[in-house]
This record gives structure tokens, sequence and C-alpha cells, in this order.
């Protein structure tokens, strides 16, 4: 521990860190973080050893299929991830309850009708209300941005409105996904469509979560998806002066909230069980594919991690807890409600890190933090450099682990090579195939050392102001 020279300093860093003298460790000089290396190495090596990380992925994801909240699948499969955890010796294995959104997608589709007839590709927008029994039935409006949409409000009245976006990232082009359905109604339209935010597409559209007006004042209309290729055809015929019309009709609804759980399951820390380093993923997913991608494979990865330490022995001096959070993609109850149930320790929790980009090959991790906290993780990720994942970059996190982050909790976010990630995000397409064996267990292996390591070290990571 840093050796404060007066209660005026003990009052500042008090300050910094929401009361707790924990955020005072210091960086451990290079031989520090050398001595780990024969553990950092055993953990890579069990973990590239065999496949036995991909294996349990595809048991998950093959005999659940993909787990919406408030669904019978999901469920179902964090009760087996329990009992799969409990075999696998893991401590304190539980589920901690979560009430979760319960909505429900129905009969839905897309039909061309004019200028002919064709079954457009399309998915509905999680949260969306329905469309009357019988559709809607509309002209088809096609604008490039919320601007040119006000340009022509006029013109969308009564009309479905296309958001024609070509995907350049997903922070800028997931926009017209949850804020569509809003700026559509405010100009008078029935529905609002976007072109799939995808990087790429083979006819498969993406699904994802919408926001409506949370005062109301906006009317709720209905809100979908239709494929790249489809969003393209529409734009031609609507700019050689076709006037495409569409029926859409879809069966959404949201039904009253349902009981969920977090999963945990820890190895308790040897010297100080009280701190914490928390890994995970989120164990939910959308309602196509199979969610292999995003992110079962994120959850099998910390589950791995943690229990190679376990079977070989590696008891670090603090706990570290590997956590499935709930609800992920369409309310975020998971991560809240974790926080909320750990509440009196979440000062002691001392790293969280999440998997949620897919378990490709790992380059290494994005972390937010303090400058000294900083210089910890990227030391220890120097023994991680033989299997490429040994950078360590500034900004990281997850969505899960965000309400820690709030809270003064450095946190990190698991790096991988992920040009293909918006290929199959969301869709049909994320299914077990598009997953390595051996990049899962290079996943394993980075977060095994990474977590390992900063529970063991004899200071906890330094809080601060995050740079």
């Amino acid at each position: 521990m840093r050796i404060l020279r007066s209660v005026a300093a003990l009052g500042a860093a008090l300050a910094l860190t929401g009361g707790s003298v924990l955020a005072q460790g210091t960086a451990p000089a290079p031989a520090d973080v050398e001595r780990y290396r024969a553990d950092a190495d055993r953990l890579i090596e069990a973990a590239l050893r065999d496949s036995a990380a991909y294996r349990r992925l595809a048991e998950m994801v093959d005999r659940f299929g993909n787990r919406l909240s408030g669904s019978a699948s999901l469920e179902r499969t964090i009760d087996w991830v329990i009992a799969e955890m409990k075999r696998d010796s893991l401590e304190n294995v539980r589920g901690e309850p979560v009430m979760v959104p319960h909505w429900v997608r129905g009969r839905e589709s897309a039909v061309l009708v004019k200028p002919r007839a064709r079954r457009l590709h399309m998915i509905g927008l999680g949260g969306s209300v329905g469309t009357p029994a019988a559709g809607i039935t509309a002209e088809v409006i096609v604008v490039g941005s919320f601007e040119e949409l006000q340009r022509r409000a006029a013109e969308a009245k009564g009309k479905i409105v296309l958001f024609d976006v070509p995907f350049t990232s997903y922070r800028e082009t997931v926009r017209y996904r949850g804020a569509g359905v809003v700026e559509a109604a405010r100009a008078g339209a029935v529905a609002s469509l976007i072109r799939s935010v995808s990087s790429f597409s083979m006819q498969n559209p993406h699904t994802g979560s919408l926001r409506y007006d949370s005062m109301n004042v906006v009317r709720r209309i209905p809100g979908a998806a239709v494929s790249v290729e489809d969003a393209m055809t529409l734009r031609r015929m609507a700019e050689r002066g076709e006037h495409p019309t569409v029926t859409l009709t879809m069966g959404a609804r949201t039904l009253p909230d349902a009981p969920s759980r977090n999963v945990v399951a820890e190895i308790v820390g040897r010297e100080r069980p009280d701190e914490v380093v928390v890994l995970g993923g989120h164990i939910d997913s959308w309602d196509v594919g199979t969610g292999a991608m995003d992110d079962a494979g994120g959850v099998v990865a910390a589950w791995e991690a943690v229990r190679l330490m376990k079977m070989l022995g590696l008891r670090p001096r603090r706990t570290v807890r590997v956590v499935a959070w709930t609800n992920e993609e369409n309310g975020l109850r998971g991560g809240r409600g974790y926080r909320d149930a750990h509440a009196a320790q979440v000062d002691k929790h001392v790293l969280a890190i999440e998997s949620d980009e897919g378990a490709f090959k790992p380059t290494g991790f994005g972390f937010t933090g303090s400058d000294d906290a900083f210089a910890v993780v990227s030391s220890v990720a120097r023994l991680l450099e033989r299997i490429g994942a040994g950078t360590v970059t500034r900004g990281g996190g997850g969505a899960d682990i965000g309400p820690l982050q709030e809270r003064g909790v450095p946190v990190m976010g698991l790096a991988v090579e992920g040009s293909k990630y918006f290929w199959y995000h969301h869709s049909e397409a994320d299914t077990i195939d598009k997953l390595d064996p051996r990049e899962v267990a290079l996943c394993v292996a980075t977060m095994a050392v990474m977590a390992y390591v900063v529970a063991d070290l004899p200071d906890p990571l330094p809080r601060g102001a995050a740079n």
C-alpha cells in the first residue's frame, strides 16, 4: 500500500475512490510480474492442450439454441450451466435472481407488393410493438439520414420510412436502429424500417433493440430491419419513381417481466477472500441463430478460465468470480442486478473483465482505470506476449460491467480480431461454426492469465480518476 503523507492526502484518496482505501495499490515492478511466468505458462498450456472450451460451447448452443430474456431456453441453459459448474467443483455456485423484460417476436413478414410481388428478408427489432392483424400496407420513403428525413418530413406522413444507411461503425450506424422509430413517427410515418446494421450481408438481417419515447409523447410505431440487399433494392426502386409499397406484418408483444438469474461461481481467495476479480460474459442472446458468438463464447471462455485455475490448483490471494450475466441484449438487468446484489462489496472489487466481442483471436485488452492501474495491467499483459495477446489499450470494458465502472471499479474488455463480428451479430448466422477451437482456447488463456495474476498480486489495482 502507498504511504499517505498526511490526513489531507488520505481524504483526497478517499474522495477519488468512493471511500475505499482498497484503491491505493502500487504498480508491481517487472520482476514482480515475472515471478508469475511459470503459472501463466501453465494456464496457457492447459488452455491450448485441447478443445475443451469449444466442445462445451458447442454442447451448450446445440442443446439449448438461442436464449432471449424471458424464454424457457434461457432458463434451461442457466440450469445446465449451474449443474456443470458444480460438476467442475467450482465454489459458491449459484443463481442470483433478476427480473428481466419478456418481449415475444411472434409471426412477422414484409412483402413487397409494388412494383412487383416479393417477400423481403426482414426481422423485427427487439421491443417493437406489433402491427394490426392484417398488417400495414404503405408506400416506402427511403432516406439516408435523420437530417434527410427532417427535410422530407412532409413526404413521410402515412408512409413507411426506410433508413438506408450503410454501415460505417457500429457506434455510428446503430443510432438508426435505436431511434429510427421515434424519428419516423415524429414525421407522421406508420412504420419504420432500417437497413440491417451489418458490415456484410448474405440476405441475413440483424435484429437488436429499439427505443421508444419514454415520455410517450411520440406515438409508438412498429420497427424492423431488412437485409442490406433488400434495402438497396427499395432505394433503387424509389429513385426510379416506382413508388415501392410494402405490407409489414408483426405479431410482436411485450409480456410482464419474467424471473431469471445471473450465474455466479468462484474460487475463494486464500488470503483476502472479500476482495474480488470478476470476469464473464452474458448468457442471454437474441432469438435468432444460437448466440454462439454473442455471447455464449464469452461466457464459456471466462468459465473455462476459472475452471483451469481450479484444475491446476491455483488459488490466488483474492477471490476470482465468474459471472454469466442475464439480459444484456434488451435490458441490462443482469449487470445492474449484480451491482445491486453486491452493493456492499463493490468497493472490494479489484477488477472487472468482460468478453462480449466474439471469441475470436485475442490481441489483449482495452482498459479503463487510473494511470497506475494501467501500468499494472500492462505489466501483467507481458505474460501473454507469447500468444500475441499482450497489448493493453486505453478505453475498454463492457455493458454488463458498466454499472461497476460507474462505481469506480477498474474495468477491461477482451480485445479480439473482430473484423467479421458484424457479419453475424444479432442474426441467424451467429452459430458455432463461425468460431475456431484454437481461437476460443486463446481467449480462455488470455482471460485466465490476467484474472489470476491480478487476483494474486500483493496489492490491489490502484483506483483513481480514469484516463
